[in-house]
């Protein structure tokens, strides 16, 4: 992926030199800088909702939220350990409620701690599986291009997007569940 960017980056550096030097080095300083504020902003978003699953973390809200989130999970992922599930219950939390970045830790760790489960193979597809589904109750980041973009209400899109992404998550665990069924 890292040559496809270079070579993407090559010729439209190219391209910009051939039709317009003088444009291309404040096109790229431009683009620099939008990177750095780009960072700066993704970095403090992240160290919010890392420093709230860190204060639920120690409140016990996230061990009580995997203690009522565990008959779900442990069924859905063919697994009894608790660690593994507190971590997926995180995860499956922090997405639904939209923060993406928040839930990537969880969702590592969760899948560390599944491969030494008895059904591991099977565990990790489901838990990838549902992550891809995109199931959100806020979609921020769809919500946010939308408003920047100038949309008349943002908003309409929250009640489509969730029955979209409830219909991918139901067929893809339902998928996934039949194909390691025929695997045993």
């Amino acid at each position: 992926m890292n040559r496809l960017f270079l070579v993407v980056f090559l010729l439209a550096a190219g391209l910009l030199l051939w039709r317009d030097p003088s444009a291309f080095l404040p096109a790229l300083l431009r683009g620099a800088g939008n990177a750095v504020a780009l960072c700066i902003s993704l970095a403090a978003v992240y160290a919010i909702w890392l420093g709230f699953l860190q204060v639920a973390r120690d409140a016990g809200l996230l061990a009580g939220m995997a203690r009522g989130m565990r008959p779900l999970t442990a069924r859905l992922f063919c697994t009894r350990e608790p660690k593994a599930l507190e971590r997926i219950a995180v995860n499956l939390s922090a997405n639904f409620l939209g923060m993406g970045g928040a839930a990537t830790p969880a969702g590592r760790e969760a899948m560390r701690l599944l491969g030494a489960s008895e059904r591991a193979e099977y565990a990790r597809s489901m838990l990838f599986v549902v992550n891809c589904s995109g199931l959100q109750f806020l979609p921020t980041t769809v919500l946010s291009l939308r408003a920047q973009a100038g949309a008349a209400n943002a908003y309409d899109i929250i009640l489509p997007a969730l029955l979209a992404a409830l219909c991918a998550l139901l067929i893809g665990a339902g998928l996934t569940a039949l194909a390691y069924r025929r695997r045993a």
